[in-house]
């Protein structure tokens, strides 16, 4: 498999995000469906984006870990944050999770008028083995 991540010139570059990311021969690739900050027992793990977040990004770590994958296989993320909630604390939840070392995702970021009850984020993505 090879996978380039690539920032073209003449777009903005930055060391948070690549502008897309190509896949070039087959591989597995893994479709996580949106994942919000609930723990193993289906309960919100607390009332702050920073919170979810943090949980969000451990659900997205088990599902990858039990398909042989870890953070570093996502190639998209795609974040939703309820309007009126700054994302400040899960760009900082981000920031704790991924190594700096891998090239970064591409990102989309929607700001939404809601998701279900207590949520306040939903991270969705897609990783290629």
């Amino acid at each position: 498999m090879s996978t380039r991540h690539i920032n073209p010139e003449g777009l903005h570059r930055s060391p948070a995000f690549s502008q897309a990311v190509v896949v070039e021969q087959p591989a597995k690739t893994i479709y996580i469906g949106g994942q919000n900050g609930v723990d193993a027992d289906g309960k919100v793990v607390g009332p702050t984006v920073g919170e979810q977040a943090r949980q969000a990004f451990r659900n997205l770590a088990t599902i990858l870990e039990s398909e042989g994958a870890s953070l570093a296989n996502i190639v998209h993320w795609s974040i939703a944050v309820v309007d009126g909630h700054t994302f400040d604390e899960g760009v900082a939840a981000f920031q704790q999770v991924w190594n700096p070392a891998d090239p970064p995702p591409a990102i989309t970021v929607h700001v939404v008028a809601g998701l279900g009850p207590g949520f306040l984020v939903e991270i969705d993505a897609i990783a290629v083995v």
